[in-house]
């Protein structure tokens, strides 16, 4: 049986010229700071996103607890949408490694809203109240159906008036630059630290990149290290990235429009499931509730059909596109769950 497995784009296998490239990449001791592959994509992206320099982690979770850690000292407070990654899919690592908590605004699609975030700003009143230092935003937003962040701007723009950094995780920041057109160094540059990731649409094996000034990603290199999270000869999976990076950009936009073809197919079997005119890049979020089926008992039947879907909320059902995810391939996994649905 042939299985189409959407449940993320981490999925993804290395193409063949991806793999050959991994195979050939000059290597060093990146503890050092001296594996050449490694130095070339730092640089490379820093660049690309408008900043000083960057740092390679093995995720994008270990990117943005750096990011944050190196923003906020313990014991200060992050405000970020309620379900954005950092506060709902990162096992509280913020607090756990750096002492920060997190307090939320919530809007439909995990999207900006300048009024909650303006009115949760807290200074610094003594010692019995905890002082904000920093916001957090996810763009493209997981939980939110893949929703790129339109109100970015006018956040930065309110942040730069309360001299407070914002921080930017942008796992799928080349999904939101493709669908929108604009650059991701418009994005990435206005925020003090970004990660971003290359091992989920751009079909990296391994991989993401924190930016920010030199001095943060000093101090982002320290803790890395502190952590255990240095790595030797890791120009291998570096020189994947790279390969990423230079053939894998452009066909974001082939996984929107797959994203697309499966709302339609969802919003035709289950009216009010989902709206594929708010799909905008490449996850689809599909409310179960209406249809009186269980997510679990969905994502079971699929299963056995060889399609693979996850849930992510008690009944909300999420598909994923990628590059390993064809035309017919979503299609296919879309008429199989409607079929289902409607059965």
């Amino acid at each position: 049986m042939t299985v189409i497995d959407l449940r993320s784009d981490t999925v993804t296998r290395p193409s063949a010229g991806m793999l050959a490239a991994m195979t050939s990449a000059p290597l060093g001791d990146d503890v050092y700071a001296e594996d050449p592959t490694v130095n070339q994509l730092e640089e490379t992206v820093a660049d690309l996103l408008g900043h000083e320099a960057g740092l390679f982690t093995v995720t994008g979770s270990l990117a943005n607890v750096l990011g944050v850690r190196a923003l906020a000292p313990p014991g200060t407070e992050v405000l970020c949408e309620a379900s954005a990654h950092i506060a709902r899919a990162e096992l509280g690592a913020h607090a756990a490694v750096s002492g920060v908590t997190t307090r939320t605004w919530s809007a439909p699609a995990g999207q900006i809203d300048l009024e909650q975030v303006r009115a949760l700003i807290a200074p610094d009143l003594g010692p019995y109240f905890v002082t904000t230092a920093a916001v957090s935003v996810e763009n493209t937003h997981n939980f939110g159906g893949g929703a790129i962040q339109h109100g970015f701007d006018a956040l930065a723009d309110l942040l730069d008036e309360a001299e407070l950094p914002l921080h930017l995780d942008g796992a799928r920041l080349w999904n939101a630059s493709v669908a929108s057109g604009v650059p991701v160094a418009a994005y990435a540059s206005r925020a003090a630290a970004a990660s971003v990731c290359l091992s989920k649409g751009l079909g990296a094996p391994v991989g993401s990149v924190l930016v920010g000034s030199a001095e943060l990603i000093r101090e982002a290199r320290v803790w890395r290290k502190r952590l255990g999270a240095g790595w030797r000869q890791a120009g291998v999976l570096a020189a994947a990235g790279l390969y990423a990076l230079e053939h894998n950009v452009d066909r974001l936009a082939e996984d929107h429009a797959n994203a697309r073809l499966i709302a339609a197919v969802l919003a035709d079997a289950a009216p009010g499931s989902v709206k594929p005119d708010q799909v905008e890049t490449n996850i689809v979020v599909a409310d179960l509730a209406a249809t009186g089926r269980s997510v679990a008992e969905v994502v079971e039947a699929a299963r056995a059909e060889g399609v693979l879907v996850g849930g992510v909320g008690a009944t909300q059902l999420r598909l994923v596109t990628h590059l390993d995810a064809s035309t017919a391939d979503c299609r296919t996994a879309a008429q199989t769950l409607a079929r289902l649905l409607t059965s």
